[in-house]
């Protein structure tokens, strides 16, 4: 197989993963993992949600290898596979929230050239004679 054969599959792989990782309650879920292994009845309790719910999102997770499950006896535990799916949300998460303040800063209303207009031409006499700005009135 080529190397770009290999790149698309990797993609494809990537686009897998990304997709799992789009639903809210899946990260959630992750992050509660990220702290330690769970079981799922302990994970509903924890997260306000029903066991079948949560059963559900584990099965995604899995079939993506995000997670892993380890029996123990009658339990099964599940767990992060990889921590490092942790440092990929928190990047998104510093990304998105860099975004949402450069956003907030972009609804702040700027000066406009009207606005400039009228403090230069409403300068004190002093202001206007030591700046070198004369008046436009």
């Amino acid at each position: 197989m080529s190397i770009v054969g290999r790149m698309d599959e990797i993609y494809n792989l990537q686009a897998d993963v990304l997709k799992t990782l789009a639903s809210p309650r899946r990260l959630e879920i992750l992050h509660r993992l990220a702290e330690s292994p769970c079981e799922v009845g302990r994970l509903a309790d924890e997260l306000g949600l029903t066991q079948p719910n949560v059963s559900q999102h584990l099965a995604v997770l899995r079939s993506t290898g995000v997670v892993e499950a380890q029996r123990d006896g009658r339990e099964v535990r599940y767990r992060l596979a990889d921590p490092d799916v942790m440092v990929a949300c928190s990047i998104m998460r510093g990304v998105l929230q860099r975004r949402i303040r450069r956003l907030a800063g972009l609804s702040e209303v700027e000066p406009t050239a009207t606005t400039t207009m009228t403090t230069i031409t409403h300068r004190p006499a002093s202001a206007t004679a030591s700046s070198g700005v004369g008046s436009l009135r």
